[in-house]
């Protein structure tokens, strides 16, 4: 959990070199910083104050992305699967709140170990931003497409049904689900950066706020979209069904969304130096 929104707090931190005139308006006292061997080392300070400082282990890093994503993926499948058993359709906020949930659990299982990127589209807007090392990019992409392939392959095997079912799909047009899909998670990108700002007042309740957002976001692109905002989640029973259709919405949308809301909030954190 710590490491999640301290990696979100340096993604916002500006790196710009006219330093007289803008500012970045931050507000506590929690620092990173990046070792000699590249692992990133949290210091934790005021919020938080359970998690000592510690480095991430790279290795245990990516496995625990790769169980994550397994999670995620398995969860929202599952539902997902077990309604289509019944000879119904997972309703839409059955869905949200899986996924919102699900989320909540794996910011305080796994973010101190990886961070609980579990979406490549979050590992790149935090790379994008200074942060996250991008000579370890392509392995917490490569462990989170992993898991969500396993997952997808456990939900087949454990439900008896097609890989196919668990696939996201437009419902809408290509149009509308690529512009859902962006806006999705332009808003989860931008209120994650929003209570990393704000840890002092939102403190440990800030995994169940990015659960919350999360679930807000599948709610209003659900039937639109399917509600993906996640490129691992969407490709992983894509490759095992072997049905790539309308792919790119959800390989590029939720990459570009994360991209806007973390330079979006950015922005508003800066201010003139009087």
């Amino acid at each position: 959990m710590k490491s999640l929104l301290l990696e979100m707090k340096q993604i916002f931190k500006p790196n710009i070199s006219n330093v007289d005139l803008y500012r970045d308006d931050q507000e506590g006292s929690s620092s990173t910083t990046m070792s000699g061997n590249g692992d990133t080392m949290i210091q934790t300070s005021g919020f938080h104050r359970f998690l000592h400082a510690k480095y991430l282990n790279p290795a245990r890093a990516i496995l625990a992305e790769m169980v994550g994503t397994f999670i995620l993926v398995f969860c929202i499948s599952g539902i997902t699967a077990s309604t289509n058993l019944r000879g119904l359709r997972a309703a839409l906020l059955e869905y949200a709140t899986t996924a919102g949930l699900t989320i909540v659990v794996l910011i305080y299982s796994i973010g101190s170990i990886s961070g609980a990127h579990v979406n490549p589209a979050l590992t790149i807007a935090f790379a994008a931003f200074g942060y996250f090392p991008w000579s370890r990019v392509p392995l917490y992409i490569l462990a989170q497409i992993l898991g969500s392939i396993m997952a997808a392959l456990m939900g087949e095997f454990i439900y008896g049904i097609k890989s196919d079912v668990m696939t996201t799909r437009p419902g809408q047009g290509c149009q509308a689900a690529f512009l859902a899909e962006l806006i999705a998670d332009f808003i989860v990108v931008f209120v994650i950066a929003a209570v990393t700002q704000e840890a002092r007042s939102v403190g440990p309740l800030s995994g169940l706020v990015i659960g919350m957002s999360i679930a807000l976001a599948v709610l209003i692109t659900g039937p639109i979209s399917g509600g993906s905002l996640n490129p691992a989640r969407s490709l992983g029973p894509a490759i095992v069904s072997r049905n790539f259709d309308r792919i790119w919405i959800y390989l590029t949308a939720p990459v570009i969304g994360a991209l806007l809301g973390a330079l979006m909030y950015r922005v508003l954190r800066l201010r003139p130096i009087s």
